[in-house]
């Protein structure tokens, strides 16, 4: 039976009044996931045919109007990807971090549109069934419910449950890109960090979300590759710059070299604390 709409609801509302750039609505047990208009479901993506080719349409028109050149089929794939698995991930990672519930969503339940162009990010529509919870959560006696055993059981959720909606996205994909395996699950890991991370610092609680990534990516989880890997930097002003490194690259600097995400392998620990410090200024 399908988990209750308050079982996650709660948390996807502080999520979005934090983040209004992203929407999430929660569809009912007997609702089809949207698939026209500007939607795409999950499991058209999965599939890797037409619906994979009318998604990624958008990256490659995208590119071309904001940076007047064509970028290569490959790096287009990878902004799809990321565009697609970042919001993804949170509908799994907030609900743990904030009310330690972990749903799952098989890519039949789960439908994207970033058409809307009030919201940035774009809108997503689930439709949760399970979803799991600690002994003594109110929630654990509804409908969907499954209880684990500790903390670290619910961590081993969140690491299943991302993977389990993952997994087909990233086969669909798959042949679009031009490093695949390793390199696909390596960005399967930035897009949980990094997502958490950010919309954590949103809701004032950065440094928990921190502490709660490296206990949830210490490495060595496949097939996951990486770990959370934050560090330290200073600032002029010997202010601490908490930064990580990535575990893949988003291919943005085929377009703009020199303009690199703060967190890329490629960028030196001196630019990083030029771009965090202006960050942090601002």
């Amino acid at each position: 039976m399908p988990a209750p709409r308050s079982a996650l609801s709660d948390a996807y509302t502080r999520l979005t009044t934090a983040f209004p750039g992203l929407a999430i609505t929660e569809l009912g047990a007997g609702e089809r996931v949207p698939r026209e208009g500007g939607w795409v479901a999950a499991d058209s993506l999965a599939e890797g045919g037409a619906g994979l080719d009318t998604f990624l349409a958008w990256d490659d028109a995208q590119v071309v109007r904001d940076y007047g050149q064509r970028a290569r089929p490959d790096v287009v794939a990878g902004f799809g990807l990321h565009r697609y698995a970042w919001p993804a991930c949170l509908l799994i990672t907030v609900p743990w971090f904030l009310h330690r519930r972990v749903p799952r969503f098989p890519v039949t339940d789960v439908s994207y549109d970033r058409t809307v162009p009030e919201l940035p990010i774009g809108r997503m529509a689930v439709r949760p069934h399970r979803f799991a919870c600690l002994p003594g959560d109110p929630a654990a006696a509804l409908p969907g419910a499954r209880v684990v055993a500790d903390e670290e059981a619910l961590r081993g959720e969140v690491r299943e449950a991302v993977a389990e909606h993952l997994e087909p996205v990233l086969r669909g994909f798959g042949p679009r890109m031009r490093r695949r395996g390793r390199a696909l699950w390596g960005m399967a890991t930035d897009e949980i960090v990094e997502g958490l991370w950010y919309v954590a610092h949103l809701l004032g609680e950065q440094e928990r979300a921190m502490r709660e990534l490296e206990l949830l990516l210490p490495g060595a989880t496949k097939p996951y590759v990486g770990s959370a890997a934050f560090r330290e930097l200073t600032g002029p002003n010997g202010e601490s710059l908490p930064t990580r490194d990535r575990a893949s690259c988003c291919m943005f600097y085929t377009l703009r070299p020199e303009d690199t995400c703060v967190t890329c392998p490629r960028t030196s620990d001196a630019d990083r604390v030029v771009k965090l410090a202006a960050t942090a200024a601002s």
